[in-house]
């Protein structure tokens, strides 16, 4: 008779078998992408590990010799710390609150179109410049703000560092919007009509069910929407920034992502940068994991169950 502390753990290996042969065909399918992220994701997470170290290319991360904190303390006494992290909190806290709520507007002015054609010409021209790199997106940017050939005259906008946040997140909102009020559209296209229908024979106009039909069926996905927005707000790419930086703005556009870039590629201080962007991620994670728990305190959708 075998130990009964034994027993929970035999069945459950047992159950475990048995889902297993029921449907292999399912866990085959979820091994595909569990070993992408495996492979691309977590392993080159261990290699986080140069930021305690004062890595060598010669005798690579693993042998090179241990530093402890000295690289996060070097950088918390960097007089430009304060400007990087406040460079970068504002632009992605401007960068959210632009970003969220035009799509939004967007998906429910589309959805109360009922002119066809005039609908998809819309959609097709604002969803169209997502596919547009982000190299060209500056390319143009730079062209029409330019104080020679532009259309602004003789005002040197991204000379101003007070123009550069307002350059960078209206020209991102002008690039994605389109794309991001797709998935909107498909949830209001999940709304029962007869939900209209019912708000119709009670005489409610169209601003009216918007607000108490449209707006509380799309709220579960805005709310993910605006959680994943949160957890990419410390994640604002650099070559936008570093592509519409010049020295005359540098006081508003170096944010953490192009010190990184610098730090790592151009000064090939690889330990310094690694350490610059794990802070990075720290501080992400930490808003992420607010912003959802409190979400679901509020609305009771989040990330997790």
């Amino acid at each position: 008779m075998g130990s009964p502390s034994l027993a929970p753990r035999r069945s459950r290996w047992g159950q475990a078998q048995r889902s297993w042969r029921q449907h292999w065909q399912l866990y085959l399918l979820v091994s595909v992408p569990l070993a992408y992220f495996v492979i691309f994701k977590y392993v080159p997470m261990t290699f986080n590990v140069i930021a305690f170290k004062d890595y060598s290319p010669v005798l690579g991360a693993w042998d090179s010799p241990w530093v402890g904190l000295r690289n996060f303390e070097q950088l918390f006494n960097n007089p430009v710390f304060g400007t990087l992290v406040t460079n970068t909190l504002i632009l992605a806290f401007y960068l959210l609150l632009a970003s969220f709520p035009v799509p939004i507007l967007l998906a429910l002015a589309l959805n109360e179109v009922r002119n066809g054609w005039f609908r998809r010409t819309v959609q097709m021209v604002t969803y169209a410049p997502y596919f547009i790199s982000t190299v060209v997106v500056v390319s143009i940017t730079i062209l029409l703000l330019s104080p020679r050939i532009g259309l602004v005259g003789d005002v040197d906008i991204l000379g101003d560092p007070d123009y550069f946040r307002h350059v960078y997140v209206w020209t991102d909102v002008w690039q994605t919007a389109g794309y991001s009020a797709v998935i909107y559209l498909a949830a209001l296209s999940g709304i029962d009509p007869a939900l209209h229908e019912a708000a119709k024979i009670d005489g409610a106009s169209r601003l009216q069910r918007i607000r108490n039909v449209d707006l509380p069926g799309i709220m579960p996905t805005a709310v993910i929407m605006l959680i994943l927005g949160v957890g990419n707000m410390m994640a604002i790419g650099f070559e936008k920034a570093y592509l519409l930086q010049n020295n005359l703005n540098l006081a508003q556009s170096e944010i953490i992502p192009t010190y990184v870039y610098k730090t790592g590629l151009i000064n090939a201080d690889f330990s310094m940068a690694t350490a610059v962007g794990l802070f990075n991620s720290v501080v992400n994670l930490v808003l992420l994991l607010t912003v959802n728990f409190v979400a679901k305190r509020i609305t009771g959708n989040g990330l997790w169950r």
